[in-house]
């Protein structure tokens, strides 16, 4: 029984305690996000840019779970749209949210949600559940950006600019999220489990 309640009360890694925690967590989230934008390659034949916001929001979304990883995604987004350099290259303003890459923002806040969603169900804690995990919420990202940046340059330019550079980048990513989520399980968990059956 102890351990079932365990279980519920630590869906993910890094489980609600209190209000003015969780805010932390979403604030630190946030600027985790942002700095990790920063890590940006622009390329010359595409609007988007490869960044390693993605990384950063895999592993948001899987710690923190939907609602929080959600919130620190539009945390972030919000700082960007009230002209704080966060964006991409130190972007700002509402023109990043209405041009081209406007999509993938937004799918940002989808991608975070699913995964957060799937991790607090327990998918997370395998190496194979969670590289299906992310490879999910990459998809989701994906069908956002890619619908929106097919308003500016067509279905198959879309691919063409928008996928295509981008996947062997993001095979890295999930496999590197796939190995940090499971092991930090196995490394955090295994020890407060034990602390809590101990007590």
């Amino acid at each position: 029984m102890q351990a079932e309640l365990y279980r519920n009360r630590n869906s993910v890694i890094l489980p609600s305690i209190s209000l003015p925690v969780d805010l932390f967590f979403i604030i630190v989230a946030s600027i985790i996000i942002a700095l990790s934008a920063q890590l940006a390659i622009q390329l010359p034949f595409s609007p988007v840019p490869i960044t390693g916001q993605t990384f950063a929001i895999l592993l948001v979304g899987a710690a923190l779970g939907s609602r929080r990883g959600t919130a620190a995604v539009v945390t972030y987004i919000g700082q960007g749209l009230m002209g704080l350099p966060v964006f991409a290259n130190g972007g700002a303003g509402i023109g990043h949210l209405l041009g081209p890459t406007g999509g993938y923002l937004l799918g940002f806040v989808a991608m975070a949600w699913i995964v957060g969603k799937l991790a607090e169900r327990g998918q997370d804690r395998e190496h194979a559940r969670a590289w299906l995990v992310f490879l999910i919420g990459e998809i989701v990202l994906y069908v956002c950006g890619l619908t929106w940046l097919s308003t500016f340059v067509g279905n198959q330019k879309a691919i063409t600019l928008g996928l295509i550079p981008f996947i062997p980048g993001d095979i890295l990513k999930i496999i590197l999220a796939g190995q940090i989520l499971p092991t930090a399980w196995r490394f955090t968990k295994k020890n407060s489990y034990d602390q809590f059956t101990n007590t």
